[in-house]
């Protein structure tokens, strides 16, 4: 025994061994780990605790795909798969909605479709193919024989995102899926795929290559034996958005006649391979002889000037010419360029911003096949077959699902970042579904006034706030409406504890701003630190951190490639820190990567600060910044560190958390060191599945831990040896969580779902109150 504990103590003074883990990449193995998640739930003590929807009630979130069941007026059903909200359904043309898809291991959705001989048959393909910032992975394809009662999985669990699943009219146990692949590394799990028998069995009918996977597919109306395949090569980069490269040969166009057994590529007057990006296509009903594909041609427009900024105040790169619109009047035989020209040239360049690969979605009315729809920032139309096209601006941004009734293409169902709109004249009015609650939350904040607020930034939304009411108790907080705050979509918050009104917020890539609300949220004033001419430019993330002292709430703590501190809130700053990432100068793209991400300062002891990077770097100081040490000890290399918390109750003690996202690894990676960082032990316990987004101490007891990850809440009573599932909150991606110190409420903002808050005295009420020695 004497042994055994030696090289238990060698193993943790050295941190070798004790910080080994594999990652969690297969799909079948996350399966298997969800049903210990479902097991976990069933045997909480805390299961009875009852999550309250804080809102907001005027915001919705977006939607990858929307469908209904026909024929309309007969039926009012409509079905709408969300980006990380899971499924919903109406069964009264949206007065009332339910969600569908609450117990799942993923709530990513990429698309869905209505079996058309049975409406209660409903195929679902999980993983978002926009590969959007905050896409989060699939788990393959499920299928509902009762309405969304059950669902069962039916395999292609290692797609990891799908763009399109098409039933055959009239043989439905033929179900042909479009698979994109992994969003971050390869795999070989892309291409088209076709079930025979209702999904017990999957043949891989087209396939190109690890890097290229098929996003989009459609059928001959007349011959379900045709199809038309869109394939895409990509693989996300940290530090670069999906593109193109010289030498990538795997986008284009595939067609086959004999239901997916041969295949033979038609790109005939399209862009050369490696030109083009993302393809969506539609078919019209009305002649079958048409199709339109929406392209993202990365043939050069004209070169950016030096100074040129985009919507994110970041260089601009050189200018493609975008979205583009091909038809073929002779089944894909050959494409006729029909967009762009005269003075529809700038139109289209800016159809989709700067960011084609989001989009790609193309409708042809079904009876009409001059009238089509492209999808990019707005939804616009097209009459005269995609020579012209009128933009729609009065509904919400960034399109990626439009449904045109076949008997009656007036009736219009758009999904976009904001929900889901109707309409019934054919685009003149429109309605929105704004009580679908699927809001994407990147944070969450809060102040100490009374009632308090609670902060938060949303996806396409700019940032917002809301009041946490305890007026009817507080176990009956009121979800409502919220209100405009500083900060944008990507945002972290923190409020002045001595005033309410003084909001600090942090926007896009680490921009920075002090609002005093007395004079209006957007009257805020920029503090961000600025850099002496001829210093490399500063890297900050999409959400980058910035913290307020614990010890003094005039000290603000501002993360990008370096630490900045301010004295004097904001008004001044210095640098404390060199740059603690890797800076490899073959990782700076168009996407900020190589910055700091996590940010602690010790309660207990000021200037003993802790950061973590995006690229797997650890580093603390003791002194204020004076001193840096590098800290990985035996830790998984390269991880994204998702949160640091220096403990409330022990000084040399720290918490950590990495996010194995982007890297397509759903590992739990929890961490505690008791010496400054020094070494390291696994505290993930029992908890099946990550990945991991944010851990925090109880506020009264040592022993009580809580972490938010990609499936939900965990609380711990010993410290991290084991875990509980804490509450009834359905399947969503917990991205931050706070408990109020003053109301003892917790509140979770999740991308997917909003915000929810507990009520932690129940926790609290057995607990022994432990005061630091």
């Amino acid at each position: 025994m004497k042994k055994i504990i030696s090289l238990f103590l060698f193993l943790a003074l050295t941190g070798i061994g004790l910080a080994q883990k594999s990652p969690i990449m297969d799909g079948k193995e996350r399966l298997n780990l969800f049903d210990k998640q479902l097991a976990l739930i069933d045997n909480s003590e805390h299961s009875d605790l009852h999550w309250q929807f804080l809102g907001p009630t005027n915001i919705s979130g977006r939607v990858t795909d929307v469908e209904a069941v026909k024929p309309k007026g007969q039926n009012y059903t409509i079905w709408v798969a969300t980006a990380s909200g899971g499924v919903w359904l109406t069964e009264n043309e949206g007065i009332t909605w339910e969600s569908k898809f609450d117990k799942q291991v993923t709530t990513d959705i990429g698309d869905l479709a209505i079996d058309p001989l049975n409406p209660d048959v409903v195929w679902v393909g999980t993983g978002e193919a926009n590969i959007f910032r905050s896409s989060m992975a699939g788990c393959g394809i499920y299928k509902t024989t009762d309405g969304g009662e059950t669902w069962e999985n039916m395999g292609l669990e290692n797609t990891n995102t799908i763009g399109r699943v098409v039933i055959h009219p009239e043989n439905t146990n033929i179900v042909y899926v479009a698979a994109s692949g992994n969003e971050w590394t390869t795999n070989p799990e892309r291409g088209v795929y076709k079930t025979t028998d209702g999904g017990k069995s999957w043949k891989k009918i087209l396939y190109v290559d690890e890097m290229t996977g098929a996003n989009d597919l459609v059928m001959d109306p007349k011959d379900p034996n045709t199809l038309y395949a869109c394939t895409w090569q990509r693989v996300r980069e940290k530090w670069n958005d999906p593109r193109t490269y010289e030498g990538y040969s795997g986008s284009g166009i595939w067609k086959t006649t004999d239901g997916g057994k041969n295949w033979k590529q038609i790109n005939q007057g399209l862009p050369v391979a490696d030109q083009r990006g993302r393809i969506g296509i539609d078919i019209s009903v009305s002649n079958p002889n048409i199709l339109y594909i929406l392209l993202d041609n990365y043939e050069v427009a004209y070169e950016a000037k030096e100074g040129d900024l985009d919507s994110y105040n970041r260089q601009k790169s050189d200018v493609i010419k975008g979205a583009a619109v091909y038809k073929t009047s002779n089944k894909g035989e050959s494409w006729e360029l029909v967009s762009g020209k005269g003075q529809m040239k700038k139109f289209m360049e800016r159809h989709s911003g700067t960011y084609g690969w989001v989009f790609s979605q193309i409708r042809v009315d079904p009876q009409d096949e001059n009238k089509i729809y492209t999808q990019g920032l707005f939804l616009n139309t097209s009459t005269d077959g995609g020579k012209t096209f009128v933009r729609e601006s009065r509904i919400h941004m960034d399109h990626h699902a439009l449904w045109l009734d076949p008997d009656n293409s007036d009736y219009m169902l758009s999904g976009n970042d904001g929900g889901v709109y109707v309409s019934y004249d054919g685009g003149s009015n429109w309605r929105h579904f704004v009580d679908i609650p699927v809001i994407q939350f990147y944070n969450v904040g809060y102040d100490m006034g009374d009632p308090f607020k609670v902060y938060g930034s949303i996806q396409d939304h700019f940032s917002f706030s809301g009041e946490v009411k305890l007026d009817f108790g507080r176990d009956r907080i009121q979800a409502v409406s919220w209100d405009r705050a500083p900060g944008g979509e990507g945002s972290t918050h923190a409020v002045d504890p001595r005033d309410p009104n003084i909001v600090y917020s942090c926007g896009f890539y680490g921009s920075l701003s002090r609002t005093d609300l007395r004079k209006g949220w957007n009257r805020g004033k920029n503090i961000l630190p600025k850099m002496d001419e001829g210093e490399l430019p500063l890297r900050g993330q999409w959400v980058a951190p910035f913290i307020l002292s614990p010890h003094n709430s005039d000290i603000i703590y501002h993360a990008m490639q370096y630490v900045f501190r301010s004295r004097d809130m904001g008004n001044t700053w210095e640098q404390i820190s060199p740059d603690l990432t890797y800076n490899d100068i073959n990782k700076i793209g168009d996407i900020s990567y190589q910055t700091i991400f996590s940010l602690s300062e010790s309660p207990l002891k000021f200037g003993l600060i802790y950061a973590g990077t995006d690229d797997g770097r650890l580093h603390v100081t003791k002194n204020g910044g004076e001193d840096w040490t590098e800290i990985p000890n035996g830790l998984p290399k390269n991880k994204w560190i998702s949160r640091l918390v220096a403990s409330k109750y022990e000084m040399g003690r720290v918490y950590m958390t990495q996010n194995g996202k982007r890297d397509d690894d759903f590992q739990v990676y929890i961490w505690v060191s008791e010496d400054y960082g020094q070494t390291w032990t696994d505290i993930s316990g029992n908890i099946p599945l990550g990945p991991v987004n944010v851990i925090r101490e109880d506020l009264r007891n040592p022993n009580v831990l809580y972490v938010g990850t990609d499936i939900g809440v965990y609380i711990s009573k010993d410290r991290g040896q084991s875990w509980q599932v804490l509450g009834d909150l359905p399947s969503t991606y917990v991205h931050d969580l706070i408990i109020h110190p003053r109301d003892n409420i917790m509140v979770i903002a999740t991308h997917g779902r909003g915000m929810f808050a507990l009520n932690m005295d129940p926790l609290s009420s057995n607990e022994r109150r432990f005061q630091r020695r």
